[in-house]
């Protein structure tokens, strides 16, 4: 497997009020001697989470800390949250589409876009070519944007409509984590910029999230590698475990989703949090906690969409949606 080194550089952008420096250079044509688009994506996610942990480790010794305010005796062991209905009600890229589609961010024709690939990608379930198509579409929107300016709205979006669909429960769970002594990490689909923003302002280490590519602060519309769903996200914690020094048999995961068995499977606890019926099944089988703290609200999150493509596509349909509501308005 190559380095990140010659795929990522540093440079300058801010996320949550402080620099975070790398950026994304332009993906080299893929040999025979390549790495997996999977393990492409789980190493350039665990580079940039290295990158804003050494950058918060700075701040933090300037005395001014975006993190948690907690000392780090136990440096092997660490958790790992999914985010969407495990942390957050409902999947954070459709709370962020919405956000952009409030601001007129999407274009009509971009929504078309959206909306013909959702349709396909529902049609035919998640054969290797739709989520490709999928995933294409999703990076429609945000090709050619500056990435401070998808950080900003970032910010503004998350206090207007995400603060508060944080569970409270599971956020306890980590902050049990960051408590012992331990490093908790955040691992979403969503782009890594929006999850980190989202573990800075819960006080948690850091965040794994999709990277992707831009050239001089530019989104390019193009990926590391894929997504960061299902083998990817395992693949990123098998990167940041050899990273950060983390034995991986000491370390705990929790998600809600089937799609995260890898990543479940790869740390020595496994704890299903919400669960959808497969994974309550394969947990059951395995032996792994179940918690659920959907009370009074199960019917709405399984509605949610959070498998890959399907909700970041959704995230724009709904948007586009919800635009054209406010339009009629």
């Amino acid at each position: 497997m190559v380095g990140l080194g010659g795929l990522l550089s540093r440079a300058d952008h801010r996320v949550g009020g402080h620099a975070v420096r790398f950026r994304r250079t332009p993906l080299a044509p893929p040999s025979s001697d390549d790495p997996t688009p999977t393990e492409v994506a789980g190493a350039a996610s665990a580079e940039a989470a290295h990158l804003a942990l050494v950058e918060d480790a700075a701040a933090e010794q300037a005395g001014a800390s975006p993190g948690a305010d907690v000392s780090v005796p136990d440096l092997t062991a660490a958790a790992f949250f999914d985010v969407d209905n495990t942390l957050m009600q409902g999947a954070s890229v459709f709370h962020f589409a919405r956000g952009l589609a409030a601001r007129d961010f999407f274009r009509s024709r971009d929504l078309l876009r959206f909306a013909a690939i959702q349709v396909r990608f529902r049609l035919s379930g998640e054969k290797e070519s739709d989520t490709t198509t999928a995933r294409e579409g999703a990076l429609a929107f945000v090709a050619g944007r500056r990435v401070a300016e998808i950080v900003e709205l970032g910010e503004e979006i998350y206090d207007d409509l995400m603060a508060d669909r944080i569970y409270p429960r599971t956020l306890l769970l980590a902050r049990k984590h960051l408590e012992e002594g331990q490093r908790v990490w955040l691992v979403t689909a969503t782009p890594v910029e929006l999850a980190t923003i989202i573990a800075r302002r819960l006080g948690l280490t850091g965040a794994l999230g999709t990277v992707a590519e831009d050239v001089d602060g530019i989104y390019t519309g193009r990926l590391y590698g894929e997504l960061l769903h299902g083998p990817a996200k395992a693949a990123a914690v098998r990167a940041l475990a050899a990273r950060e020094g983390l034995d991986l048999r000491r370390c705990t995961a929790y998600s809600d989703s089937v799609n995260d068995v890898p990543m479940l499977s790869v740390v020595g606890t496994g704890v299903a949090v919400n669960p959808d019926g497969a994974l309550r099944q394969i947990a059951r089988e395995r032996g792994w906690q179940i918690l659920d703290f959907r009370v009074g609200r199960k019917a709405a999150l399984i509605g949610v969409p959070s498998v890959l493509g399907a909700g970041v596509v959704t995230a724009g349909v709904l948007a586009g949606r919800y635009a054209w509501q406010r339009r009629r308005s």
